[in-house]
């Protein structure tokens, strides 16, 4: 895995054990999906939620973003992003969170600004070790919307598998999809005001 463009373009990024149940942003969604972001990262502040190795936050900085939050379970998770934190000259501009996300994130409000995150992407499982569907979408945007994490011109992405459906939270609304595969890439906004 290697950063794809911004001050940090072409460096490796370290990854962890095949063993952990951690399977990364391929290159092909991750290009598409900055290409798309693009004109939101410069200043922005970023809420990376099932962060994994951190593929996609360390992009956002590299890129521009001022803060990005990692949250994450796994605790090898954790050290590599902090080891890509360091490798990449961004341990003052990025910041470790342990926590299961299924258990909300309500929280995690505490470390934004005042008008919420700028950015908030979400890539939780898609199948666990026995290869049985999880659905996290749902649950996991239902505690975003809940703990008004989202400022208010903001946006989430949501990587999910194509079988998965949910529905947007109150106040939010799902405005664009883009297919890779048997991955959905769902972008969503809060509602204007009528």
């Amino acid at each position: 895995m290697r950063i794809i463009a911004g001050v940090a373009r072409g460096r490796k990024i370290f990854s962890v054990s095949e063993k952990l149940p951690v399977k990364p942003i391929s290159d092909r969604i991750k290009q598409s999906v900055f290409d798309i972001i693009k004109p939101r990262i410069p200043g922005s502040h970023m809420l990376d939620l099932f962060a994994g190795t951190g593929n996609v936050g360390l992009e956002a900085l590299s890129r521009g973003a001022q803060r990005v939050v990692f949250v994450e379970r796994e605790g090898a998770c954790l050290k590599a992003i902090t080891r890509n934190l360091e490798n990449l000259g961004f341990t003052d501009k990025g910041k470790t969170l342990k926590a299961d996300i299924l258990e909300g994130v309500t929280w995690v409000k505490r470390h934004c600004t005042e008008e919420g995150f700028d950015l908030i992407f979400m890539g939780p499982p898609y199948r666990d070790k026995a290869n049985k569907p999880l659905y996290f979408t749902q649950r996991t945007l239902d505690s975003v919307a809940e703990g008004e994490l989202l400022a208010e011109t903001g946006l989430i992405v949501a990587q999910h598998h194509q079988n998965e459906k949910f529905t947007a939270p109150k106040g939010l609304e799902c405005f664009r999809e883009e297919k890779y595969g048997d991955t959905i890439v769902s972008f969503l906004r809060r509602v204007k005001p009528a």
